[in-house]
């Protein structure tokens, strides 16, 4: 039984203007997720969105704003966390593997297309960062949605293996990471416990890279950072991305049918991400959106201003998917 948190406990404030309350579901390895299920104050059955991301973060960050949003916009919005992770199940913790990642994406649908408040001909995926990455890994097996939406996308799988900007793309770099690695596991399996990585460094190191330092002012500061979050603590186990280090997300990606949205900031460090992943979707339904002046960061919660997320463009584009 998960214990998961009757209080709002989000980064963001309450939207009294909808429904909220809190909800699990099972995928097919077993594990309990926890979500947190946003609807309209209204009548009748919903267009329905599966949400979660960023890569390392809870629902009562990125994801929980976009669903309290979309909710508002007159969807049916689940934000979960992934397993092993949050509230959710799953041992050991702070573990993620791409296979079960997107099972976690599948087990939502599940949930979603068995709920009286929805309409199951109108379910839609959307995945911020790392998990934008998930989402194109999911839309590429999942056929019962009809859009899928990736957020200042991440190819994780890329980045476990290549290293930021493509810089440990060598054989000999890989080689000496999976060295590293499962040295790890030999000293877990004696310790009988995992080390962690650590979540955003913190101090802040004066020469750390710009990027980082975007991380730090979400994750580290009051703007974004929540008790549960990995990426606001002690970060993923040392050896959590093996899976990642041996996979690639996007084999299939040119064989989804429906339409996929890539929202990209103009000045985010991960816009390569998202740029090569749209090269390998086939068909007119597909979309790029590059959001001018925004970071990487500024697609989690807006921004400083709280004006980078196209939420208009993004449900004037999930309208016409359904």
């Amino acid at each position: 039984m998960l214990k998961m948190s009757q209080t709002w406990d989000k980064v963001f404030p309450r939207d009294e203007r909808v429904n909220h309350k809190k909800v699990s579901f099972h995928n097919h390895f077993g594990i309990e997720l926890a979500a947190d299920m946003y609807w309209p104050k209204t009548g009748g059955r919903f267009p329905a969105i599966a949400l979660c991301g960023p890569f390392g973060a809870v629902k009562e960050q990125s994801s929980g704003l976009y669903a309290q949003e979309m909710a508002r916009r007159g969807f049916l919005t689940i934000a979960f966390d992934p397993s092993f992770t949050g509230e959710s199940g799953g041992e050991p913790r702070y573990m993620n593997s791409p296979d079960i990642n997107v099972e976690d994406f599948q087990a939502a649908v599940d949930f979603l297309a068995n709920s009286d408040l929805v309409d199951p001909e109108k379910i839609a995926i959307i995945g911020i960062c790392g998990w934008g990455g998930m989402a194109l890994a999911t839309a590429s097996i999942e056929t019962r949605i009809k859009a899928a939406v990736a957020i200042t996308m991440y190819d994780m799988s890329r980045v476990a293996g290549n290293g930021y900007f493509d810089e440990g793309d060598k054989e000999e770099v890989r080689h000496q990471a999976r060295v590293a690695i499962n040295k790890q596991r030999t000293l877990d399996y004696r310790n009988g416990s995992y080390a962690l990585a650590g979540g955003v460094i913190d101090p802040l190191p004066e020469d750390a890279p710009w990027f980082v330092k975007q991380y730090h002012d979400y994750y580290k500061t009051p703007r974004g950072y929540h008790p549960r979050s990995l990426n606001s603590n002690g970060g993923w186990a040392v050896t959590a991305s093996t899976s990642l280090m041996n996979t690639r997300l996007f084999a299939y990606a040119s064989e989804i049918r429906y339409p996929v949205l890539i929202v990209h900031g103009e000045k985010a460090h991960s816009l390569y991400f998202g740029q090569d992943a749209f090269k390998l979707l086939k068909g007119e339904n597909k979309e790029f959106l590059l959001v001018k002046d925004a970071t990487h960061c500024d697609l989690y919660d807006g921004g400083e201003k709280k004006d980078k997320i196209p939420f208009d463009a993004i449900e004037a584009f999930l309208r016409k998917s359904f």
